[in-house]
């Protein structure tokens, strides 16, 4: 592996190093969703430039997600809930929804990374292809033998030549913001696991997991709201 290969690890050590325990936790299970939201304080959620964003910013119940590519979680939930979530709320002006990265991992920078290289509009369809396809790039769980190279396989199937894979994946400036993002989310929001959920300023995680518990949890959500 030759230095081009590995640079997006080297400024992901603290990011890795907040983040390593994340996906553990998740795995070892975690607190009730309820008792976990009853404890947390609300949140006030600033919008980025660099946020990922779907549907309308005024509709009245606002999801940000915080998620990692490599999350095996995380892509059950863009699999099995998201196609549920996003017509019924998301296209509906009901949810504005919000991804941000979460990186547990360095190779989790380099997926944000050639992300943020597409238009925008592609980005999403990108993320969804990622979580589909990590058997064949994703280090956590499969045998990848030439990490960067199977980065560059993912990303002809986006429209990115070799050249552009290399120069986003080695783009310090990008790679140091979004670490940064994951861990100014540890800091001041307290995610410690993938994925989690911010539904109006309050943490959620269990019951946003299948589609008939995120459906309750948004209707419940829109009914307060409303009242």
């Amino acid at each position: 592996m030759n230095s081009k290969q590995i640079v997006f690890g080297i400024v992901a050590v603290g990011a890795v190093a907040l983040a390593v325990a994340a996906y553990v936790v998740f795995r070892s299970g975690s607190a009730d969703s309820t008792d976990v939201a009853a404890d947390m304080p609300k949140f006030t959620i600033q919008l980025a430039p660099d946020d990922h964003t779907l549907g309308s910013a005024n509709a009245p119940v606002q999801v940000v997600e915080y998620a990692a590519p490599t999350c095996p979680i995380c892509a059950r939930w863009d699999v099995t809930v998201f196609p549920a979530f996003r017509p019924a709320y998301v296209d509906k002006g009901k949810v504005f929804y919000v991804f941000r990265v979460f990186p547990l991992q360095s190779v989790d920078l380099a997926v944000e990374a050639m992300g943020r290289c597409l238009a925008k509009k592609d980005y999403f369809q990108f993320i969804d292809m990622m979580y589909r396809n990590q058997p064949k790039w994703d280090p956590d769980g499969y045998q990848i033998a030439d990490q960067q190279s199977a980065l560059v396989d993912m990303g002809k199937i986006a429209g990115m030549s070799p050249a552009q894979v290399d120069s986003c994946t080695s783009n310090q400036a990008e790679l140091q913001k979004i670490s940064a993002t994951g861990e100014f989310a540890g800091k001041t929001y307290n995610i410690n696991s993938t994925p989690s959920f911010i539904i109006d300023g309050v943490f959620h995680q269990q019951d946003m997991m299948t589609p008939e518990s995120m459906r309750d949890t948004i209707d419940a959500e829109l009914k307060r709201k409303q009242s």
